[in-house]
């Protein structure tokens, strides 16, 4: 989610971190900052786009051989000058840059300041630098051994390098579920989050694997050690892509990365909230408002196009475990009409970018008449997450395609776990129940995983349909939504006119529109209303429609009735939107591909709706 670029060499460094900055911004965003090492450490940092730390450095001295830089995407902390990285240790000898999140650290700080530390920021990120500091200090061992037994206390993801005062020819780097590679030169050595930063100077790399730490010293070849103290031989390679490609981690748009990393963004927007081994949820922004959440007369949504479709989830989620009454508004809507709220609703607003205009304006409305507001974003710092009361950010990662993916994963994930939290307070859940979706929900990304398999059928049939005019896509319940997200999504990146329909509405109205030349798309789940999605499916087929069937693995009934079928895999149907989806997000990328669309950036859409 943040951007990592370290230099070491015979070079300026700050010439090249700048530049590999600015190609990373894409991943963060809300600040950026170096840390130059000539003599003394020299740290930069300010809040905004990379351009505001290059005009604020230019009158300053940056000559160095030897520096870190980072573009965060804010985490623990506001985006602000003082949160964002570099962070100094306290004695000011180290300086580290963090990508991830270090799930004890809030532990780990009350423990360190009762050893006499003193913070500064807000950051999980400098309480590692200092608990790093205080090994170095206190067990009398090399920076590198420091290194190795602090993150052996570490609980939570992290890429990090290091640099160090005493020592200006060496860069410590470690990580764990976050990616860092190292780029091997000839007398240098280039550190980033990917190697978009480093492949204008050497195609020679070394990734390093999870729980693996480097040291990079001049004049010396890489030497990587395990947290457990084994020794590993580097693996250098050679890089293929051209730069356009890395920047795009490979893929071909960012629409379909995007589509890919989804079982890691489901994964971060979980981190730190659900315990794995316990179970437990633990959401600051409900624990904050409890009792007005639990006392909460009706819960109400405002959200619009893909963040709504993800409060109608939302709806079918809360109603269901909760039992609290949930509404779903058209923020657009919502704005310009005389909405009855009251000082014991909860409003919930939705936002990937957390700037969409209608979104703050509804907002607004509802705080000016009393009621509790709740944010849910992607952005750190945005305009929602300061107006509103108390939320919870998504954790999706900057996502720069414009058709939403993985950002409307991540709010259903983030408002399951809501759902499961209030159920829990409220005691609206069997206990068994409540056990068997925490299971369930652990195991998502990895059924996610499974799911975007289906990726080469999908291409097939996309080369079947990418010449039809109108699509329709049918499901029910806790489908019906993801119908509507599929439709929007051909809509948006293929231009082809496409309607979201509840299964059974179907025959008041739609049903007209069914022959031979119309492609349905039904989401027919073993959950469930299944069986009345297959008499629907079998209206259809009666009216020579072609059918593409979303089935459950393993389910024959659909499978002789429709023309194609995609199976995915089995969950409750408490969580089938998070699975169903995804083979509707990839027809809609590659039909968009095979009619010649600009994927990321289609024709009158902005990322960001920040104007009516």
């Amino acid at each position: 989610m943040c951007g990592i670029v370290a230099y070491i060499g015979k070079e300026e460094a700050f010439p090249i971190i700048l530049k590999g900055l600015k190609r990373l911004e894409y991943r963060g965003y809300d600040s950026s900052g170096v840390a130059l090492l000539n003599g003394d450490i020299k740290l930069y940092k300010k809040q905004g786009k990379v351009s505001v730390l290059e005009e604020y450095t230019a009158a300053k001295s940056r000559e160095a051989k030897v520096g870190i830089g980072h573009t965060r995407w804010a985490t623990h902390g506001a985006p602000n000058d003082i949160n964002a990285h570099p962070h100094l240790s306290g004695d000011g000898n180290l300086a580290i840059i963090h990508n991830g999140i270090i799930e004890n650290y809030d532990a780990l700080k009350k423990e360190l300041i009762s050893r006499g530390h003193k913070f500064i920021s807000d950051t999980d990120t400098e309480v590692l630098i200092h608990l790093i500091e205080d090994v170095y200090r206190n067990a009398s061992v090399g920076l590198d051994e420091a290194v190795r037994l602090a993150l052996g206390e570490v609980i939570g993801a992290y890429a990090i390098v290091i640099l160090d005062k005493k020592n200006p020819n060496r860069l410590i780097a470690a990580k764990n579920s976050s990616p860092l590679v190292i780029g091997v030169g000839e007398d240098e050595f280039f550190i980033a989050s990917d190697a978009t930063p480093i492949i204008e100077y050497t195609k020679n790399v070394v990734y390093l694997d999870d729980e693996e730490i480097a040291t990079i010293e001049l004049g010396e070849d890489v030497k990587i050690n395990t947290i457990k103290n084994q020794s590993i031989t580097p693996y250098i390679q050679e890089l293929e892509m051209n730069l356009e490609a890395i920047e795009k981690g490979g893929y071909d748009h960012f629409m379909l990365k995007e589509i890919y990393e989804q079982p890691q963004s489901i994964k971060n927007s979980m981190l730190g909230r659900l315990k794995m081994k316990s179970g437990k949820i633990t959401l600051s922004g409900i624990e904050e408002f409890e009792s007005k959440f639990l006392n909460a007369k009706r819960i109400v949504f405002v959200a619009c196009g893909t963040s709504w479709h993800s409060a109608l989830v939302g709806e079918y989620m809360i109603e269901e475990v909760a039992r609290i009454p949930v509404e779903v508004e058209y923020a657009s809507e919502f704005r310009y009409r005389n909405p009855i709220i009251n000082e014991d609703d909860i409003v919930i607003a939705i936002s990937q970018s957390g700037e969409t205009a209608d979104t703050l304006a509804a907002l607004e409305i509802a705080k000016k008449k009393g009621a509790t507001i709740y944010g849910i974003c992607n952005v750190v710092g945005s305009s929602i997450a300061r107006a509103t009361d108390a939320g919870s950010y998504t954790h999706a990662g900057p996502e720069i395609g414009v058709a939403s993916t993985k950002a409307f994963t991540a709010q259903i994930t983030i408002l399951a776990l809501m759902a499961l939290t209030l159920a829990k307070k409220k005691g609206t859940v069997n206990k068994t129940y409540y056990q068997s979706l925490i299971n369930q929900l652990i195991e998502i990304p990895k059924l996610v995983e499974k799911a975007l398999k289906t990726d080469d059928q999908i291409k097939y049939l996309s080369e079947m349909f990418k010449d039809a005019h109108n699509f329709l896509y049918l499901g029910r319940g806790f489908n019906f939504p993801v119908a509507l997200e599929g439709a929007l999504k051909l809509k948006e990146i293929s231009y082809i006119h496409a309607e979201g329909y509840p299964a059974a509405e179907m025959k008041h109205g739609p049903i007209a529109l069914i022959d031979e030349n119309m492609p349905v798309v039904a989401i027919a789940t073993r959950k469930g209303s299944y069986q009345k999605v297959v008499s629907n499916i079998q209206e259809v087929k009666a009216r020579n429609g072609k059918v593409i069937g979303i089935v459950t693995e393993g389910d024959q009934t659909v499978k002789e009735m429709v023309d194609f079928v995609v199976e995915i895999p089995e969950t409750d149907e408490f969580f089938d939107p998070l699975i169903t989806v995804i083979p509707l997000q990839l027809l809609a990328y590659h039909i968009a591909v095979l009619r010649a669309c600009n994927v990321d950036q289609p024709r009158n859409l902005a990322k960001s709706v920040t104007v009516e």
